[in-house]
């Protein structure tokens, strides 16, 4: 089977975060968010994407600064909520029932109840005709101390960290499981020398 183009989203595994921000008149925003990575390991950068007419670039342009909560299963109906195009003066976290979490490095709260938080501030904006390309650098990272061990290793089959699958007509929300193999950085390179 051929798909078009544009439906590559279609065979991508999606990551779900929850980006918080808070605007310049302190209203608090939530918005979930597939469109984001990691730049390359083990710099500090992060890239989202993001159409232009969203209250979250809004925010992220004028106080410089956001939050990336990692939501577990379970807070599908949160994200589903947080997902609706409420106008930029209503409180998001009201609307979905989330209890906001103190940051220490950014204005913007966290989403309590998540596995980890990123808080960020805007590096660089990289602006398109449709879309904007938001480059952040995470300035406090915390992870919730019940799902990941003393070396920052996550439990991923105990946290259940939310991800997707998008359709012709919609998502389904999905969590990582393991296939039972894992291997060390240093088998991607020859001679097993690691970075």
């Amino acid at each position: 089977m051929k798909l078009k183009p544009g439906k590559r989203e279609q065979i991508f595994p999606l990551p779900v975060a929850l980006i918080s921000t808070i605007s310049k008149n302190g209203v608090r925003n939530v918005a979930p968010w597939s469109n984001i990575t990691p730049i390359l390991r083990p710099l500090e950068e992060v890239i989202l994407a993001s159409w232009i007419k969203r209250d979250t670039l809004t925010n992220i342009r004028e106080t410089g600064e956001f939050v990336i909560n990692i939501p577990r299963a379970g807070m599908e109906e949160a994200v589903m909520v947080c997902s609706r195009n409420y106008p930029p003066e209503v409180d998001e976290f009201e609307m979905a029932g989330l209890k906001t979490r103190p940051s220490e490095k950014v204005k913007a709260p966290g989403v309590e109840g998540c596995i980890a938080w990123a808080e960020c501030i805007l590096v660089e904006e990289i602006l398109r005709e449709k879309f904007s390309l938001i480059i952040g650098k995470v300035v406090n990272l915390e992870v919730d101390d019940d799902f990941f061990d003393e070396e920052g290793k996550m439990d991923f089959e105990k946290a259940k960290p939310l991800s997707c699958i998008l359709g012709p007509k919609g998502l389904t929300f999905t969590c990582p499981g393991g296939t039972g193999k894992s291997a060390d950085y240093s088998e991607m390179f020859l001679g097993g020398k690691g970075s």
